[in-house]
């Protein structure tokens, strides 16, 4: 049975994740506050992010950067990490 939060990302109750996407105090907290929902929102990006600016997700510099701009999307609703010249799918 899934358990309803509060998403910080959404400002609305949604249905929560079912673990911690992953190991660690972050993945705690994503686990408690951003709802599946929005790390759905996020999975997304994060594959626009590592085509878009080819990352190499076995790079540490890759996964460091992937982990900022999770933080500022999910936590801040942070877009500074979009490439300067992205433009959304209409």
């Amino acid at each position: 049975m899934t358990k309803s939060i509060h998403c910080k990302k959404l400002n609305e109750k949604k249905p929560s994740l079912d673990q911690a996407p992953f190991p660690g105090e972050l993945g705690e907290k994503i686990y408690n506050e951003i709802s599946a929902d929005a790390w759905q929102l996020w999975l997304d990006r994060q594959v626009m992010l590592i085509n878009e600016y080819r990352l190499n997700t076995r790079d540490p510099k890759s996964r460091a950067f992937l982990e900022e701009a999770m933080t500022k999307f999910l936590f801040e609703n942070d877009d500074s990490i979009l490439p300067p010249d992205y433009q959304p799918p209409t």
